[in-house]
């Protein structure tokens, strides 16, 4: 690549960061990490009217725990500061300017009333208005309005916006990364508006062409929703004179319902019972939503499912370390069809790395948990109960309910299992199964076992018979891991006390 790689991650605080706009993020990063390049955050704060209170602190800590490190930007700073548009204002406005100057664009005066009337007698024709080449001449603008009342309406602070002067019957041809090479007529395009007099900010579309080069990006990898936008964007690059600098251009596909029909919105999530949003997220209404942080997902197996949602690696390999990522990343392999999002394949990627991980890290993220119920113990009990178990589970968050018994002695029991174990003569053998637990000095594992299991040979008795009689009484339900390691955790005492407690809490069935 001849110029250093500059991206940049743009995203607006109007409400909580979907998936898509994380997956946006994160290919933004490995694209600069595999290149030697910069990542920056820049916030596009300039819809004042769509603003949402504690967004974008719910994009800087989404971003945080998915491991995608900013270089320059909001939260870093950095030599293009500031960087919120929101700050840069004055900017804009001076670049605007500068497109009337040149021809490129022109002042309109229309009010909301009377466009909202020329799209009532379009509607009415059976058309669709458009403010274009073909109307903008005989409307309220400086193409129109003689130069000294144009002048006279600014003075006078009457509401204007600067509207792009889009050529006629021009074929503005492009390159995408992953569509390709793509070609549009410009009078199939309306005039955008470029600037508003009523908030002095910009849109979006001259705030990120000049924000991007005053940034000095080298690539734009954004959304599929923006590829309309680009021959507008080529044409800016042109009017500022600027097209040998422009950034490449790269639209990532869509991330799709599960059925595969549309975008994934958070409607689908709460119909299906999965998250959108990386964390949960409370708006300043009230209004909340799941996140893939407290539904129990490691980072990383959240970010791996991610990254294999619309690239393809080139090999069989699906399990990858950011580091892994990084090295095999290439805009070559990213699709140009949208991606199904599949919240099964989601749960299987967070199991495999739930499985991998040592009692010590088990025990960091499943202390939190036990401290919700109520349960203190040390991170070597916490991991070993967890380590126990991890291999059934797929979330965090199954962790309770998979080892809730090794802390908490049941008080209920389940009906199908106490129907089939609590009666004949399973009772009178649990009772002298609790006489040999008693006698046992060394109360491991191994030991324990070696015991038990020689006292069932020597009385004939069932195998299934005495263990699943005694983790009735121990667990409270047909779950759980081998006996032993229930026992070997919980200990003598706690044994002993968990079969009187079948005792006493339970009649024998007939």
């Amino acid at each position: 690549m001849n110029k250093p790689v500059r991206v940049r991650f743009a995203p607006s605080p109007t409400g909580p960061l979907h998936i898509g706009g994380v997956r946006t993020a994160l290919y933004n990063y490995l694209f600069a990490r595999k290149h030697g390049g910069k990542m920056i955050l820049r916030i596009e704060d300039t819809d004042s009217q769509r603003f949402v209170p504690g967004a974008e602190e719910y994009i800087a800590e989404s971003l945080r725990w998915c491991g995608i490190e900013i270089d320059e930007g909001v939260g870093v700073g950095g030599p293009h500061a500031p960087y919120h548009q929101s700050e840069r204002r004055e900017i804009y406005l001076k670049y605007a300017l500068q497109l009337v100057e040149a021809g490129w664009a022109y002042y309109a005066f229309d009010s909301a009333e009377a466009l909202d009337t020329l799209r009532k007698e379009a509607e009415a024709a059976g058309k669709a208005f458009a403010y274009n080449h073909e109307v903008r001449e005989t409307l309220e603008t400086s193409l129109r309005l003689p130069k000294e009342e144009v002048e006279a309406r600014i003075a006078r602070g009457d509401q204007w916006v600067i509207r792009f002067k889009m050529p006629v019957g021009e074929v503005v041809k492009m390159d995408d990364l992953i569509r390709g090479h793509v070609e549009v007529n410009t009078s199939t395009l309306d005039d955008k508006v470029l600037y508003k007099s009523a908030d002095q900010l910009p849109t979006y579309h001259l705030a990120n062409i000049v924000d991007d080069h005053l940034m000095e990006i080298s690539h734009v990898i954004r959304g599929e929703e923006w590829l309309p936008s680009l021959p507008l964007h080529y044409l800016l690059y042109r009017a500022f004179g600027w097209s040998d600098s422009q950034p490449e251009f790269a639209h990532l596909p869509l991330l799709l319902k599960p059925t595969g029909g549309g975008k994934l919105s958070k409607r689908d999530g709460d119909k299906m019972g999965f998250p959108v949003f990386p964390l949960f997220w409370t708006s300043p209404t009230g209004d909340t939503a799941r996140g893939y942080r407290e539904d129990g997902y490691y980072p990383e197996a959240f970010i791996n499912m991610l990254a294999l949602l619309g690239w393809n690696p080139g090999t069989e390999q699906e399990l990858f370390s950011m580091q892994e990522l990084i090295d095999g990343f290439s805009l070559e392999r990213v699709s140009k069809s949208g991606a199904r999002f599949q919240p099964d394949k989601a749960k299987w990627f967070n199991a495999q790395y739930l499985h991998h991980k040592s009692d010590a890290e088990l025990a960091a993220v499943y202390q939190p948990i036990l401290r919700e119920h109520g349960i203190e113990v040390s991170d070597e009990v916490a991991g070993k109960a967890a380590g126990i178990m991890k291999e059934r589970a797929q979330l965090i968050t199954d962790l309770w309910d998979l080892t809730s018994f090794f802390f908490v002695a049941p008080t209920a029991y389940e009906e199908k299992q106490a129907k089939k174990y609590w009666k004949g003569d399973n009772p009178r053998i649990l009772k002298e199964v609790r006489e040999v637990l008693a006698s046992i000095e060394d109360f491991s594992l191994e030991n324990t076992e070696k015991i038990v299991h020689g006292w069932i040979e020597e009385k004939g008795y069932g195998m299934g018979q005495v263990m699943n009689t005694l983790r009735l009484a121990l667990v409270g339900a047909g779950k759980g891991p081998g006996m032993y390691d229930v026992t070997a955790f919980i200990g003598k005492e706690e044994c002993l006390q968990r079969i009187d407690n079948l005792f006493a809490n339970l009649q024998p069935a007939e």
